[in-house]
C-alpha cells in the first residue's frame, strides 16, 4: 500500500490506458475474493487463513480518476456467498453490493459486475457484504481512492488502513466463533493484534520537511481508534471522502471509528536520526506507534506554508432544514440496557427471546432488516434524524449512498460525514437531502452489532 506517486502522473497513466484499449474491450477488471494464507502476526507465529480479494490483506486498492467509472468484475472462489460493498461512493443503487436489498449474494463459484461512475474524489473502501462481521474480519476490505483533478502540494500519497484482528496465538487462526454472544452483545468483536495494511510494525521512511497526503482508513470490525501525530504537524483536509472548507490543525487527539476515514496533510518535523509515528491509544491507556515513519535526511531547508483546501465535490451545499420532516431514531439493545422488547421478523418479542435469535439491538423498535423501510422519502426531500442512544456502548452509524450533516443544538451544520460516531446519553442529530433514489442501508459499523439487530433501510423514490 505504500505509493509515491503523484496524482497527475497516476491520471495521466489511467487516460493512457483507457485510450489504449481496443473500443471493442469491454471487460471489465476481476476481483477474485478467494481463500489465501499470509503471514498476519509477527514472524515466529503461524501464518493465517484468511479470505481476500485476490488472496490479499488488505486487498488491492482501487483507484480512478474523478468523473471516470470503475469496472470491477467480482469473482466468488469463497465457500460461501459473498458481494462488495463500495462504501461511501454516492453510486446507483443497483451496484451498492449489499445482499438481500440491492442484489442477490454472489454464490461460490459466481460472479457479478459492478459498474459505477465515481462523482467524488476523496478517500472511501470497499469491503464485503455478505455476513459482513465474519467477511470483513477474515480480510474481506479494501482502499478505493478517487484522485482529485488538481493535486494537493505534496511529496507522497500513504494509503493507511487500520485494523485489528482476533487471533489465536497458537496456530495463527480468526478465534471462533466469530458470532460470540458476548462480543455481539458489547463492543463488538476487537482484536488482540493491531496494525496497519496487514501489518503490524508498518514503518515508512521520511525525510525532515517532507509533506505527505495520509489516508487514514478504519477497517476494523469494531475498534474505535483514538491517534495523535508525533514529529508531525498536520492539518485535516477532508473526512469521509468530503473536503473541509478550510484545513483544521490537528491540535488534538483524532478519533477515528469504524468505517470512517480522514484524510491529512502532515509536515515531517523530526529531525534526522528521529523517528515520527502516528501514536495511538491502546486499552492499557499507553500511547504505542501505530505507523512509524524513521526520518534520514531533510527534503529541503524549510517547511511549507498552511496548505490550501481541497477542491470541493460537486452537490455539496448544505441541507434546507426549513420545513424539513423531522424523524426519531431510538437506538437499545445490547448488555446492560434493559431493553424490553423490539420487532423481529414481523412480531414483537422480549429480549430474551430475541437474544435466542442472535438479536440483541434495535433501531426504532426494529430488530434487524425489515420488509418495510424505516422511511420512505421522496427524491430531493430534506430529513432532520434525531438519533438517540440508549444503549452503554458507542456506535458508528453508517448511512449508505448519500452523506449527512451533524446538526447543533443552534441549527449549525457540521462537515458532511457518511458514517457517526453516536456516544451514550448523548442524542444527536444528522441532517441530509435525499437526492439519491433507491433503498440504502442506514446500520451500525460495529458490524457484530449490525448483524444482531442494528440495520434498517430507507426508501427513497
Amino acid at each position: 500500500m505504500t505509493q509515491r506517486m503523484t496524482r497527475r502522473a497516476f491520471c495521466a497513466g489511467a487516460a493512457a490506458v483507457v485510450a489504449a484499449r481496443p473500443a471493442w474491450s469491454a471487460e471489465p477488471d476481476v476481483l477474485t475474493a478467494r481463500p489465501a494464507s499470509v503471514q498476519l502476526a509477527p514472524a515466529g507465529y503461524p501464518e493465517t487463513a484468511i479470505w481476500g480479494y485476490d488472496g490479499l490483506l488488505p486487498g488491492p486498492a482501487v483507484r480512478a480518476c474523478q468523473g471516470e467509472r470503475i469496472s470491477r468484475r467480482l469473482v466468488n472462489e469463497l465457500p460461501v456467498p459473498t458481494s462488495v460493498h463500495w462504501h461511501g461512493i454516492r453510486i446507483d443503487n443497483g451496484m451498492d453490493g449489499v445482499a438481500g436489498l440491492t442484489q442477490d449474494a454472489v454464490p461460490p463459484g459466481g460472479s457479478f459486475d459492478y459498474d459505477f461512475a465515481v462523482p467524488d474524489a476523496g478517500t472511501y473502501w470497499y469491503h464485503a457484504h455478505a455476513n459482513s462481521m465474519e467477511q470483513v474480519a477474515r480480510g474481506l476490505a479494501g482502499a478505493l481512492i478517487v484522485e482529485e483533478p488538481a493535486p494537493p502540494d505534496v511529496d507522497w500519497d500513504e494509503v493507511l488502513l487500520l485494523d485489528d484482528w482476533l487471533l489465536d496465538p497458537e496456530t495463527g487462526s480468526f478465534a471462533e466463533p466469530m458470532a460470540h454472544p458476548m462480543m455481539m452483545s458489547h463492543a463488538g468483536r476487537t482484536g488482540n493484534l493491531l496494525g496497519t495494511n496487514g501489518r503490524p510494525d508498518l514503518s515508512i521512511p521520511a525525510r525532515r520537511h517532507e509533506r505527505l497526503r495520509l489516508r487514514l482508513i478504519n477497517t476494523a470490525n469494531a475498534r474505535i481508534f483514538v491517534l495523535r501525530l508525533e514529529g508531525l504537524e498536520g492539518w485535516q483536509v477532508a473526512l469521509d471522502g468530503m473536503p473541509l472548507e478550510a484545513p483544521e490543525p490537528v491540535t488534538t487527539e483524532l478519533v477515528l471509528a469504524p468505517a470512517q476515514r480522514i484524510d491529512l496533510l502532515v509536515d515531517i518535523t523530526a529531525d534526522s536520526g528521529e523517528t515520527a509515528a502516528l501514536l495511538r491509544l491502546d486499552d492499557d491507556d499507553a500511547w504505542r506507534p501505530q505507523v512509524t515513519l524513521p526520518v534520514s535526511g531533510r527534503e529541503s531547508r524549510t517547511r511549507r506554508g498552511i496548505p490550501d483546501p481541497l477542491p470541493p465535490n460537486p452537490s455539496t451545499d448544505q441541507p434546507d432544514l426549513t420545513g424539513a420532516r423531522r424523524l426519531d431514531m431510538v437506538m437499545e439493545g445490547g448488555a446492560m440496557s434493559g431493553m424490553r422488547s423490539a420487532r423481529y421478523q414481523g412480531e414483537e418479542l422480549g429480549f430474551r427471546a430475541l437474544a435466542a435469535q442472535g438479536q440483541y439491538w434495535a433501531l426504532a423498535g426494529q430488530a434487524g432488516l425489515a420488509e418495510t423501510p424505516f422511511a420512505r422519502l421522496s427524491r430531493g426531500e430534506p430529513l432532520r434524524l434525531n438519533i438517540d442512544n440508549r444503549t452503554v456502548f458507542p456506535h458508528a452509524m453508517h448511512l449508505h449512498g448519500m452523506h449527512f450533516r451533524t446538526v447543533a443544538p443552534d441549527g449549525t451544520q457540521g462537515p458532511l460525514r457518511d458514517t457517526v460516531l453516536s456516544l451514550p446519553g448523548e442524542p444527536m442529530e444528522i441532517a441530509f437531502t435525499a437526492d439519491n433514489p433507491g433503498k440504502w442501508l442506514f446500520h451500525c459499523h460495529m458490524l457484530g452489532h449490525a448483524a444482531s439487530g442494528m440495520t434498517t433501510w430507507i426508501d427513497v423514490t
